[in-house]
């Protein structure tokens, strides 16, 4: 299965395995977009995020990690 930016929940979900003791509001959303498309999983343009999208990924991640 591939990711896109879209898929905000199932990289919330690749975020909260790979990071498992950090907590996203603490993220900023340089590191986000990083880590983001290094995820092997991930196969979409990196240039096509926006601070909405990140945004999204964010909040999902927190409501991943309760």
């Amino acid at each position: 299965m591939s990711l896109r930016w879209t898929d905000s929940r199932e990289i919330a979900i690749e975020l909260v395995e790979r990071f498992p003791d950090l907590d996203p509001k603490t993220v900023r959303f340089t590191d986000l977009h990083q880590w983001i498309c290094e995820l092997e999983e991930f196969d979409d343009e990196p240039g096509r995020s926006n601070e909405a999208i990140l945004e999204a990924i964010i909040l999902a991640w927190m409501d991943e990690a309760d």
